[in-house]
């Protein structure tokens, strides 16, 4: 879906440039400017509350403008379909999403290249509501809600389980959509474990469900890398300047919600506004949206030097391998450029 643009504000600013216009402050031609200064662009990232409540907060802070972007946001709850929006043009930058199955297009010839991090560790866990499950182990035998096979929370349930030894032909993977999905499922036992997001960490007396012992993917799977940014190869040497700006946007949303207490009340807001408004209860946003923004001051996940590192990249490739998505590994030259992201730094100062 498309989140809509946040006409209130962009209202606001015109009817301030021209009431400035009216009082003389700045001339006609400085309104020219003012007007076409900011360069659009289409930005696609992943869905989730985690995802939809950064963009918003990304939004509402102006960095997009501050560094004189004009974006055009697109959420897509599927790996696949982030990939085709940017190889037919329809999206020029993806942010906040896995990417392993872009290493995976890479492989296969498309020509793209991760250019940035984003949360670099998970911000979510395993869950279950039901009374015999409590660790990891317990999940022998049981159905794991998960996203489309083959994508990102299909794959970290694959590497956690290997990781602590459970065999992968006694677990049952279901399709059941976005981490928010996979949530509502185990809150009605219709799965008996998934992932979710932090968000209801401080939530689970409420919805009696328990995080698995060892499903913490933040301490239990850190070697997992869980969102990129990247681009086309051609909108990376048409338009660098441009997606320079984007990522140093980001970058300063990261240090933001990372780094500021003051931050919580802002995420919030973005929170509220990113899932509707009025049509939630703001009592209840307003607890979810605290535990997380405490996840993150607590576990840092955001890159702040926007970098992923030659080792992350070589882990995803061989998980890759290892479930067959890929036929082998490439350089970490062929897959990445974190040029952009080096210069995205020094734009921020």
């Amino acid at each position: 879906m498309t989140l809509p643009a946040d006409q209130d504000r962009r209202n606001a600013m015109v009817g301030a440039c021209a009431c400035m216009l009216a009082h003389g402050l700045f001339s006609s031609p400085a309104w020219a400017q003012a007007k076409t200064t900011l360069r659009p662009v289409k930005i696609a990232s992943a869905q989730g509350n985690q995802v939809v409540t950064m963009q918003e907060l990304v939004k509402s802070q102006g960095y997009l403008e501050e560094f004189g972007v004009d974006p055009e946001i697109l959420t897509v709850g599927d790996g696949t379909k982030l990939i085709g929006a940017l190889m037919s043009g329809g999206s020029d930058i993806c942010v906040f999403a896995g990417f392993n199955q872009t290493l995976a297009a890479i492989e296969k010839g498309a020509r793209m290249k991760i250019i940035a991090g984003a949360s670099i560790t998970g911000q979510q866990a395993v869950f279950s509501a039901k009374p015999d499950i409590r660790t990891v182990y317990d999940l022998k035998g049981k159905i794991i809600g998960v996203g489309a096979l083959g994508a990102q929370l299909h794959q970290v349930m694959i590497a956690l389980l290997k990781k602590k030894g459970v065999d992968l032909a006694s677990v049952r993977f279901v399709n059941i959509g976005s981490s928010g999905d996979v949530f509502r499922a185990i809150v009605a036992k219709t799965v008996d474990a998934g992932p979710a997001q932090a968000d209801v960490f401080n939530q689970l007396e409420k919805y009696k469900i328990r995080m698995l012992e060892g499903g913490a993917f933040t301490q239990d799977l850190p070697e997992y890398t869980w969102q990129a940014s990247f681009a086309m190869d051609r909108v990376i040497a048409a338009n660098r300047d441009l997606l320079v700006r984007v990522l140093a946007a980001y970058g300063k949303a990261y240090r933001f919600v990372q780094t500021e207490p003051s931050s919580k009340e802002a995420f919030i807001k973005a929170r509220w506004k990113a899932l509707g408004g009025g049509g939630a209860n703001f009592d209840a946003v307003a607890a979810e949206a605290a535990g997380q923004w405490q996840y993150v001051q607590d576990n840092k996940p955001y890159a702040l030097d926007l970098r992923i590192s030659p080792e992350r990249v070589d882990y995803m490739q061989r998980l890759n391998v290892d479930v067959g998505a890929q036929r082998k590994i490439l350089s970490y030259e062929q897959v990445t450029d974190m040029s952009l992201a080096a210069d995205a730094v020094r734009m921020m100062g």
